[in-house]
């Protein structure tokens, strides 16, 4: 049945979503249009195609135990010169994608795999652009806020045209009032503000 290949993120709603898309173009980012903003889970993973409905199962059972959490987005970070990436920062919620992408790499799972670097959940808004334009970016979006209560992520595949299209959505089991712990605690909003080091680059 050949390969495809996957991916496992929180999708950047609208109207927040199509704007730094467009934002991310605006900087030069060639890849902008094939990528839908996101906070990634997990990253560009290739597999055996027949392995699909054991992936789907695996994620509607963690969607299914899994509580909605609030996400807030404010300001810019960079992964330079580890990768030539400039994001937006995750203010709240850092703990709840932490914890999400960590049962959805389940080691006992379908999509377990190994990370190239430490977990750091973030939103790319350029990838592999100037270092001029990567300075655009980095200052256009210092101020850059915005915030939502994630309920559900999704499973992409990667076309062979490059693009990234949603497969399904997985969303989350309970409502609001089921908040993980994590989210907001100090812990929590200490990773928010953390630098470059060890970061991990998503299908960017």
């Amino acid at each position: 049945m050949g390969t495809v290949t996957l991916g496992v993120s929180i999708a950047v709603p609208e109207p927040y979503g199509s704007q730094l898309q467009e934002l991310r173009a605006g900087f030069g980012d060639a890849a902008a249009h094939g990528i839908p903003t996101h906070v990634t889970l997990v990253p560009p993973t290739e597999v055996e195609a027949d392995r699909l409905p054991a992936i789907r199962a695996h994620l509607v059972e963690v969607a299914a135990a899994f509580r909605a959490f609030r996400m807030r987005l404010a300001g810019t970070g960079t992964f330079r010169p580890l990768s030539p990436v400039v994001f937006v920062k995750i203010a709240e919620g850092v703990a709840g994608c932490t914890r999400l992408q960590s049962e959805v790499r389940d080691p006992q799972g379908p999509l377990d795999r190994e990370l190239a670097f430490p977990y750091h959940p973030h939103v790319t808004v350029a990838h592999g652009i100037s270092e001029e334009a990567m300075e655009v970016a980095f200052t256009t979006l210092a101020e850059y806020a915005a915030e939502w209560v994630c309920e559900g992520f999704a499973l992409y595949e990667q076309g062979s045209d490059g693009v990234w299209r949603k497969l399904r959505e997985y969303p989350f089991g309970t409502g609001l009032n089921g908040v993980p712990a994590q989210a907001g605690s100090p812990a929590d909003q200490a990773a928010g503000t953390a630098g470059a080091a060890g970061a991990t680059v998503p299908p960017s």
